[in-house]
């Protein structure tokens, strides 16, 4: 299939108003389709069926399945999506929202001060009014600026359509091998400056790493836990940290899903503290910002032997089950002919809510770059 089969046929699943997701992984010039047959909403509670996933922050809320069974799937190669010219304006800070915010994180600085949360993740909303409302050509846009995050394009009738450009992996399965990245700080890339990162983030950075690691000890073993890195996501720099491990014959997705979402870096710690605070003083609700989407439970063949030469060998394949999960961060909701830009920010008892005001700016204008 052409570039343009591809894309018209998503146009002509979005002007029916059925179902479709969009999207390519990481370092991958792959594009993929799942159009689902019919207008149906379907849930999943246990991660057992295949598909595509779109869960919520709550998981007590509905997660939506596209089950492969009822989709068309369709895939192509591509490294840069011919776009048209636009123009683009920046979002102006409100000053209602930055006092609203800052009151926010200051009763989150309070509340860890004062009790054993040690970590909360605070977010916001903010609208942008949109001159380009076509999802496709916001996604296309958003395929061609961060080609190190996940890009999707995702869309229920019955639930809304979602746009986002995320570079955190929840965690990926492959047979029994689970990796899982503990992504945390923030800064502004300067190709001009060293990168200098402050002991507040290397802290949160430790505090979403340890957490991992305790987190799937029960359905794990031969725990990896990398060095801390410093990455590139668009306009961004983050720390990371790569975890792999073996999941144990008892285990299943679910639990692993229950153990590790929400993580720190988008709920904080104890988690379940963190989500209490969110819930009752964040003033809106996130739906699926902060939740996670991607691959479920896929089978994939792959040769026993990487030895072209040996072509018997090449003929026994390992088909293995794969699930990739990614957070939904850097999204956004499209509602009529506005944007809905959803930002936030994790606090600890070293933060400065000013500081946290202009990170979840800076983190805005990421998004926001791709909208006409």
């Amino acid at each position: 299939m052409d570039e343009f089969s591809f894309f018209e046929a998503i146009e002509i699943q979005y002007a029916n108003q059925l179902p479709f997701v969009v999207y390519s992984r990481p370092i991958n010039a792959v594009i993929k389709c799942w159009l689902q047959h019919d207008e149906k909403l379907h849930h999943t509670k246990d991660f057992s069926e295949s598909g595509f996933v779109f869960a919520p922050f709550n998981l007590e809320e509905n997660s939506i399945l596209f089950p492969k069974d009822n989709c068309s799937y369709s895939e192509i190669e591509c490294r840069d999506l011919e776009t048209e010219s636009f123009t683009t304006s920046e979002i102006q800070p409100n000053a209602t929202e930055r006092l609203q915010h800052i009151e926010l994180v200051s009763k989150g600085i309070n509340s860890i001060e004062h009790t054993d949360l040690q970590k909360v993740v605070l977010s916001r909303c903010e609208k942008k009014a949109l001159q380009d409302t076509n999802p496709i050509s916001i996604f296309k846009r958003l395929f061609n600026a961060y080609k190190n995050a996940m890009v999707y394009c995702w869309f229920h009738p019955k639930v809304g359509l979602w746009i986002g450009a995320t570079p955190e992996l929840l965690f990926k399965v492959e047979g029994k091998r689970l990796t899982t990245i503990a992504l945390a700080g923030t800064q502004p890339f300067n190709a001009n400056e060293t990168v200098k990162w402050t002991p507040k983030e290397f802290e949160e950075q430790q505090i979403v790493t340890d957490y991992i690691t305790e987190q799937i000890q029960p359905y794990t073993e031969q725990i990896n836990v990398s060095e801390v890195d410093t990455v590139k996501a668009g306009s961004l720099l983050h720390l990371k940290t790569k975890i792999t491990s073996l999941i144990k014959d008892a285990s299943d997705l679910k639990s692993i899903i229950d153990a590790l979402h929400p993580t720190p870096a988008v709920c904080g710690f104890p988690k379940a503290k963190a989500k209490d605070f969110i819930l009752q003083h964040e003033n809106y609700n996130r739906d699926y910002y902060t939740g996670f989407l991607g691959e479920l439970n896929l089978k994939q063949a792959t040769t026993r032997n990487t030895n072209r030469r040996n072509v018997e060998n090449n003929a026994y394949a390992v088909i293995k089950t794969q699930s990739n999960f990614y957070v939904n961060l850097r999204c956004m909701q499209l509602k009529e002919s506005s944007a809905k830009i959803y930002v936030g920010g994790g606090i600890t008892k070293g933060s400065n809510p000013e500081h946290e005001w202009e990170e979840t700016v800076n983190k805005t204008k990421t998004i926001s770059t791709v909208l006409e």
